[in-house]
């Protein structure tokens, strides 16, 4: 669990590499999201580590200051958990984007939530390849032309009931154009007790011109201003996970705790791994085995 320090943490911490991403990019605001809610957690950098795979919001772990590990395209879901595994003191936080996350990574990103490890997952997803030049991603609108699909994109992947139908303790959905939003759902992401999914809509101003700033803006509404919605209930969040199109839901769609992957791990009773001292007489009964 996230606990606070005395020490005052401001966002100049964090700071780090100028962005090189294209002016209007929705990964700014993302930036600034992340940001925001380590700071409103008082997480100094040293006590984070952040988990990036390949593509443009894979860049996002250069632009802050602290741990950061960048690993194979759809690969950083098994990096991070071996982080969290190693040292369970670290708030361990894996970013991608749509692709990176729900094709190359969606083995992982399945078997991780199914296990509940205690990561926090921040998918940007701009509904399009951005960093390779716009080609169709697993989120891309039926139907919609790219480079990859001049007759139209197939049915997309549908993050949200995938997450709930895994297991996923925590999934919930915040837009890019939205900083104190994102920030509260990332602070709600860090502080949940298991996996938790993160999926932020986030425009592409270069290649995707039709989920625009505008077209969301039109169309997204928070689900903390619907009564009577009740994230626990998990029929109601398969419901409200597939509204897309003329109204698009942000918040919490669903949340409930069950224990951990390393509530399961009984050589963390002792403590984090990294802290333990080493004996080499403890490693010779398993090297005596390949004698």
């Amino acid at each position: 669990m996230v606990t606070t320090e005395t020490a005052r943490v401001t966002t100049a911490d964090y700071a780090g590499l100028v962005p090189a991403w294209c002016p209007g990019c929705g990964n700014f605001g993302i930036l600034n999201g992340v940001k925001r809610a380590l700071v409103d957690l008082s997480l100094e950098p040293s006590r984070v580590l952040l988990v990036s795979g390949i593509g443009q919001a894979g860049k996002l772990p250069h632009y802050t200051s602290g741990n950061v590990f960048n690993s194979l395209h759809g690969r950083p879901m098994p990096v991070a958990i071996a982080a969290k595994l190693a040292n369970p003191e670290l708030t361990v936080i894996a970013i991608s984007g749509d692709g990176d996350a729900y094709g190359e990574g969606g083995n992982h990103f399945i078997h991780a939530m199914r296990r509940n490890h205690q990561i926090t997952y921040l998918v940007h997803d701009n509904q399009v390849y951005a960093l390779t030049k716009g080609q169709a991603s697993p989120t891309s609108d039926s139907g919609y032309v790219t480079k990859t699909t001049p007759q139209g994109a197939p049915f997309p992947v549908n993050p949200l009931v995938l997450a709930i139908a895994a297991g996923c303790g925590l999934v919930a959905r915040s837009f890019a154009g939205d900083t104190n939003h994102l920030a509260e759902m990332i602070k709600r992401g860090i502080q949940h007790r298991g996996f938790a999914l993160i999926d932020i809509l986030q425009p592409c101003v270069t290649f995707n011109r039709v989920n625009t700033w505008d077209w969301y803006r039109q169309r997204v509404y928070k689900l903390d201003g619907e009564a009577g919605y009740d994230p626990s209930d998990k029929t109601v969040a398969f419901e409200k996970a597939q509204e897309w199109g003329e109204r698009i839901p942000v918040g919490v769609i669903y949340e409930k705790e069950r224990p951990t992957f390393e509530d399961s791990m009984p050589a963390l009773a002792k403590g984090p791994p990294v802290k333990l001292e080493l004996k080499a007489s403890e490693a010779e009964p398993l090297l005596d085995e390949f004698v």
